[in-house]
């Protein structure tokens, strides 16, 4: 018999702090309505779909793809926590990702936590996560609700 030992992943975490109370960034950041304006990490891509059971247990499927065509793909997980304007959970596969959002009064800083995959570099994962995060930023303070 063979066991197979889950090794752990090396995690990567970024952050951004955005100039918007709250309750706005945690809109901003789990609506759907609002997902499609930010989740992508550079101009070339887009976001042409999203949806989600923001519950625990609840599934959420954001269509990534490239503005002309040529790939794209489903980020899709399951939320295992979901603690408004404090505390969001998921996973993605066998990845868990964690992302809080501190209350700074007029600002709300997102700490985004995530179990590395194997196919790139942490650097270039780092990148990505970070660019879709700077996206976010931009959108969340150009919204007013």
């Amino acid at each position: 018999a063979t066991s197979t030992s889950k090794k752990a992943k090396p995690l990567i975490t970024v952050e951004t702090t955005v100039e918007r109370p709250v309750t706005l960034v945690w809109t901003c950041f789990t609506d759907p309505a609002h997902v499609i304006h930010w989740n992508f990490a550079s101009e070339e891509w887009h976001c042409p779909t999203a949806t989600n059971t923001l519950e625990p247990g609840g599934s959420f499927n954001y269509r990534m793809a490239a503005k002309d065509g040529s790939f794209g793909f489903d980020f899709e997980g399951v939320f295992t926590a979901v603690e408004a304007h404090r505390h969001l959970a998921y996973t993605i596969g066998d990845r868990a990702v964690t992302v809080d959002f501190i209350d700074l009064g007029t600002a709300t800083k997102v700490v985004e936590t995530f179990e590395a995959e194997a196919e790139n570099s942490l650097e270039l994962q780092r990148g990505g996560w970070q660019a879709i995060l700077d996206n976010f930023k931009k959108h969340a303070e150009s919204s007013s609700q």
